[in-house]
Parts: structure tokens; C-alpha cells; sequence
């Protein structure tokens, strides 16, 4: 699946209303609460902000409820699909002109509920693709969940702009899952940060030239460190481009 959705990133842009204050952006978080946690922060730390006045005004919904994502891509778990309607609906009535989504196996789901409830969604996958692009990158690896690549979200957004997607083999899969569970059950310990650390030093021996960490939980176990090619943060990706959007209404 792709995002070959009409409300797109650069409809946002132009459509948001200025006149020295941005408009009111809808995060649809929860999944997980720690990545929705990691997201906030890095959108206060992206906004070129001197007073709590210059902050980007957010509504969250933080609905932990909403079934697992990936096990629905892969024909083993319940439509997540009302359950994100219920919050991405309750984020327009609460006035929200823009949607961020800081969990890159939803953007299977949200892209048509976004047109559905007329609130224009700055797409994670777009962003982050358009960075790699706009870095010269050839080849990218990828730390996600197995319904994001099974999706295809990012091996079709890369490919439109001429990068190759290289995905872990079957044993280094179940490692980035075991990594992304322990995150989510808030037991993440080093021994899956060396587990992740692994996988991408496969992928980059493979000619990954950056390693993307696809799922919004990945760079609470990976730092990146100790990485032989550097580690693309797509959660820090959106909220700059969020800030970036904000600085620009206002201005």
C-alpha cells in the first residue's frame, strides 16, 4: 500500500491558515505511549521557540487501545481502522487543521481517514523520504515492523524518488520485532540495542548508506552510535518539518 492519497503534504503547507499563529496541529499518538512521549519532545525541541507563546499548539489523543497495526497488515489481528477514525475524527471537532502520526505502520491506515475528516495529514513516510532524497541517497535499510514493510509504505515512497529500500533477511526480522515488543512492554534492555545494532550493520554491509529507524519505537533502544552509516530518526524528521510548517504560518 502508498500513499497515493489526494490531501497531501504539500496541500498542508499551502492550505494551513497564517495571520501570526499556526494552526492547531492533532497528534494521533498512543501507539506507543513512549513514542508519543519521544515525539512531543523532539516537536519542543524542533520549534525555535523563546517563550511558551512561540510553542506549536498541539491537541494529542493518546489512545493505546487501537489494535496492533502490523498483526492486522499481516491477516493475524483486528481492523485498527474504527478506532483510529474515532480519534482522528475527535481531533477535527477539537478544531485540528493538521495531523502528525508519530507510528509509521498506522500511515497504512490513516492517509484515507485524513481525507475523510477533512484534516490535512503531514505524512511521516513522505518526509522521511523526501530527506533521503534530498541527501543524494541511493540505498536506505530499514528497521521496522513487519506490517510496514509488508505494506510497502516505504519501499514505495523511496523508489519514487529513485533510493532502494533494503529489508533485514527472516532472522534479523525477528529481532527488530523482539526489539519493538520489549520497547512497547517497557523492558528494553542493552541486549536489544546490540540486536538492533546488528541488523543495520547487516543492512549498511549490504550498501545501505543511511539506516532508517522506521518504527517510532527503534531509536528508544538505538542510539546509533556505533553505527558505521548514520541513523535517520524519522519521528525527529516530522516534528521539523511540523515546527518548520508552523514557523512558516506564522511568519
Amino acid at each position: 500500500m502508498t500513499q497515493g492519497h489526494g490531501r497531501t503534504r504539500e496541500r498542508a503547507e499551502r492550505d494551513t491558515p497564517s495571520g501570526g499563529r499556526p494552526g492547531l496541529v492533532g497528534v494521533l499518538g498512543g501507539m506507543g505511549p513512549a513514542a508519543t512521549v519521544d515525539f512531543y519532545r523532539k516537536l519542543v525541541e524542533e520549534t525555535a521557540a523563546t517563550a511558551d507563546q512561540e510553542h506549536v499548539p498541539v491537541v494529542i489523543w493518546g489512545d493505546p487501545r487501537v489494535p496492533d497495526r502490523s498483526l492486522s497488515l499481516l491477516g493475524g489481528g483486528e481492523d485498527p481502522t474504527p478506532h483510529l477514525r474515532r480519534g482522528i475524527q475527535a481531533l477535527r471537532r477539537a478544531g485540528c487543521e493538521v495531523l502528525a502520526v508519530p507510528c509509521n505502520t498506522a500511515h497504512a491506515f490513516v492517509p484515507a481517514l485524513a481525507d475523510e475528516a477533512g484534516i490535512e495529514l503531514v505524512s511521516i513516510i513522505e518526509v522521511t523520504a523526501d530527506a533521503l532524497a534530498a541527501d543524494g541517497v541511493r540505498a536506505a535499510g530499514l528497521l521496522a515492523t513487519s506490517g510496514t514493510l509488508r505494506s510497502g509504505l516505504y519501499a514505495g515512497a523511496l523508489r519514487r524518488r529513485g533510493v532502494t529500500a533494503l529489508e533485514p533477511g527472516e532472522a534479523g526480522q525477528r529481532q527488530v520485532m523482539a526489539a519493538i515488543a520489549a520497547v512497547k512492554a517497557g523492558h528494553a534492555g542493552p541486549e536489544h540495542g546490540r540486536a538492533l545494532e546488528d541488523v543495520a550493520r547487516t543492512l549498511a554491509a549490504r550498501g545501505a548508506e543511511r539506516i532508517v529507524a522506521a518504527c517510532t519505537e527503534i531509536v528508544l533502544s538505538l542510539d546509533g552510535s556505533g553505527l558505521p552509516v548514520p541513523l535517520v530518526d524519522p519521528a525527529r524528521l516530522l516534528a521539523g518539518r511540523i515546527a518548520a510548517l508552523a514557523r512558516r504560518c506564522a511568519g
